[in-house]
């Protein structure tokens, strides 16, 4: 039996099959139909689509659904209801920049790095238990060493542990399921998807932190809470008020933040995940839109989606920036068929975005006026003078 062979058979920490294992209830990438979201098309042909789901609800109920019952995890978008176990004890010792960075997955500057620092004293930094990692973005070559401050949560991490202590809760542990803030964690999503919920999967997040498995119609409905519930403690205000300690720069949901001007807050979360939550007269019971991409994390493609759904709710987010990319265009079940002739006048380009992909002239036409014609021949080829 090969090395390959006797990890495959025995181990219980590798997978049993290249394959993949079969495991009722659990549906697979493969299994699920992923939905066309955003299709680039080079003179009029596409050359890539990008496929995921959408889901909008309001109220504990589903408004649109495009795919929506894929299961994934919530990851990194969660981290405001994550932060609501300890929102009453943090709102008495805390400034809004330590609260924005406590549900941020930061780019790792010094504004975040020193945000997140102020919320613990420096003899319990020891506590820490963040991955060691580099800053998120960078301008230039990396010339830093990996550091547990740099990892994207480290403002969630020093706050969980802040919030710990608060409560009197043991720290030893904390990024474990069986402590109890992640049983306290569980009985916030409960209080918008039912006592009896249960995740049908728990797994290990890349901070440490477990991270629940639901559908993305249930993200939605957990958003659609955050928009409905948005007086009740400071999470929301957090957010409004410090947009960049949430992402950084040229981040998705820094921009949205920043666009909404008080009626949006919005979460990315990997692989390929957008959660906004949404205050609009039409849906007085809060509303909100969940995207996920199904290949994982297209900050660019996000981004059209993004601006579409915000556009046909009257708010105005840019386009990314120009990446000398072919078109995007969108496709209707991103949103709910009373807004689509909407969603037609949002534009993914600007007017100083011209289509690069194509000539502006009949070349066909030409092509059959200098057949046999010594205008189709090459000056500089041989013959091609006179």
């Amino acid at each position: 039996m090969s090395g390959n062979e006797r990890i495959l058979a025995t181990s219980k920490s590798y997978p049993r099959s290249a394959l993949g294992e079969t495991v009722e209830g659990i549906p697979t990438g493969r299994d699920v139909e992923w939905q066309p979201l955003v299709d680039y098309r080079r003179n009029g042909v596409s050359e890539t689509t990008i496929h995921g789901a959408v889901a909008w609800a309001s109220g504990g109920d589903i408004a649109h659904s495009f795919g929506g019952n894929v299961l994934c995890y919530g990851r990194s978008m969660m981290k405001p209801i994550m932060l609501k176990v300890f929102t009453d004890e943090l709102e008495k010792v805390t400034s809004w920049e330590q609260r924005a960075i406590s549900v941020a997955s930061h780019n790792g500057g010094a504004e975040h790095v020193a945000a997140a620092q102020s919320l613990l004293p420096e003899e319990e930094w020891g506590l820490m238990q963040t991955p060691l990692d580099v800053p998120l973005v960078q301008f230039g070559r990396q010339v830093r060493r990996p550091r547990r401050w740099y990892n994207n949560s480290s403002g969630q991490h020093a706050a969980i542990l802040l919030g710990c202590r608060l409560k009197g809760w043991n720290r030893a542990g904390y990024t474990l399921p069986h402590h109890v803030f992640f049983q306290a964690y569980l009985d916030r999503v409960r209080v918008v998807l039912g006592d009896s919920w249960q995740p049908k999967r728990v797994a290990r997040d890349g901070d440490g932190f477990p991270t629940i498995s639901m559908t993305v119609s249930e993200l939605a409905k957990v958003y659609a809470s955050l928009a409905a519930d948005r007086h009740d403690d400071w999470i929301w205000e957090a957010m409004v008020r410090h947009p960049d300690l949430v992402g950084g720069f040229n981040r998705l949901d820094s921009t949205i933040l920043k666009a909404g001007a008080g009626k949006v807050i919005a979460k990315e979360g990997a692989d390929g995940l957008l959660g906004m939550a949404i205050e609009h007269p039409d849906y007085p019971n809060g509303l909100g839109v969940v995207v996920k991409i199904a290949h994982g994390w297209n900050p660019q493609a996000t981004w059209y989606v993004a601006r579409a759904i915000l556009g046909t709710l009257g708010i105005t987010l840019r386009n990314p920036y120009p990446l000398y990319k072919q078109k995007a265009f969108l496709v209707e079940g991103v949103v709910p068929p009373d807004r689509l002739d909407t969603l037609e006048r949002v534009a993914t380009w600007d007017d100083w975005d011209p289509d690069r992909d194509r000539w502006y002239y009949r070349w066909d036409r030409y092509a059959e006026e200098n057949v046999g014609d010594e205008r189709g021949r090459d000056p500089f080829a041989p013959g091609g003078q006179s």
